[in-house]
């Protein structure tokens, strides 16, 4: 085992998946400043930098995987999806299905989202229930670098089209930028279990749609991905001193969804709280909800913790409207 940062363990996933497989390829704004080790190792080849048109490259990326590449294409915010999502809706999902299992778009989407650091509504979404809501489209979220590295490997390795998304909470060379444009005086509620840790010598794909108990329980379940995983940690071992005993899943996927692993624990724990950075409204706690209820024989409470509205540009405001530890314990309490 070796030590390495969350934005490093991804970077390291990339160039061994670049050096095993010529087909593999970097394709995004900026590439030759924010992925220059890989740009050195490689070539302009197979790392290149874009226009800043993210419809004409995401489009080019769809294509260039249906001619039999790899591409791993960037796009800086997740927010920014919204100008080139026709690539992704109307065809890098569908091709597989339209062409009746002839052609495969082994398409990886990676972007950086979430909030936390004041950049406003525009810049801080997640978006991963929006993304995951449409069929052909595998979404997955890791926390910590392990499964960074892990699950950038098996994004890689799969034959259809996967959104990887990186919290900009976790990743260093995001919480260098974070600090700078009049930020310098803010502090961000930042893991360190998330943005350093152990990870393997070589990299191996985790199973696809697998999810992860990182604590065992038996009186509560927290359900979450991402930076949530974190402060569900925490108030899991804040919770403990008051003589609760809470289970903590890491969905790392949320598409497809382990519903198993979901319904195995909350028929254990009989009390479930999904704690989610995007949206509630038609979202991924709303979907655990529905296959909670639709599971026959199981009875449990249930609430939910996620962003309920546009997320503001003011650092105090923000905070009452993402996840955070204090929403947690106050819901699980009441639960």
């Amino acid at each position: 085992m070796r030590k390495m940062s969350f934005a490093d363990a991804i970077e390291s996933a990339l160039k061994q998946a670049m050096s095993e497989d010529p087909n593999v390829f970097l394709m995004g704004e900026d590439l030759h400043t924010f992925r220059v080790n890989i740009l050195a190792q490689f070539g302009n080849e197979r790392v290149q930098s874009t226009p800043i048109s993210e419809s004409a490259f995401l489009g080019a990326g769809v294509t260039a995987a249906m001619a039999g590449l790899r591409p791993v294409v960037e796009i800086m915010l997740i927010d920014f999806i919204g100008v080139a999502i026709d690539a992704l809706l109307n065809h890098a999902s569908k091709v597989y299905s339209f062409s009746g299992g002839k052609w495969n778009v082994p398409l990886v989407v990676r972007a950086s989202c979430g909030g936390g650091y004041g950049d406003g509504g525009q810049h801080e979404q997640s978006l991963w229930g929006w993304l995951a809501h449409i069929p052909g489209l595998n979404v997955v979220v890791p926390s910590n670098p392990a499964d960074a590295g892990q699950l950038m490997l098996s994004a890689i390795e799969a034959d259809h089209p996967v959104i990887y998304l990186e919290h900009k909470l976790l990743a260093d060379y995001w919480l260098d930028y974070m600090g700078t444009g009049g930020r310098e005086n803010v502090n961000f509620d930042v893991p360190q279990a998330g943005v350093q840790g152990l990870v393997p010598e070589k990299w191996e794909p985790l199973p696809v749609g697998k999810a992860i108990c990182l604590r065992e329980g038996s009186d509560l379940t927290f359900i979450s991905l991402g930076v949530s995983v974190h402060r569900c940690m925490e108030a899991a071992e804040i919770l403990a001193k008051e003589d609760f005993s809470t289970e903590v899943i890491d969905l790392r996927w949320v598409s497809p969804l382990d519903t198993r692993t979901i319904i195995k624990s909350a028929s254990k724990t009989k009390r479930v709280i999904v704690v989610d950075e995007d949206y509630l409204q038609f979202g991924l706690s709303g979907e655990i909800a529905a296959i909670l209820a639709e599971e026959n024989g199981l009875k449990c409470q249930f609430g939910r913790i996620g962003t309920e509205t546009t997320i503001p540009y003011n650092r105090h405001m923000e905070d009452n409207i993402l996840p955070n530890v204090k929403r947690i314990l106050e819901l699980a309490r009441k639960l």
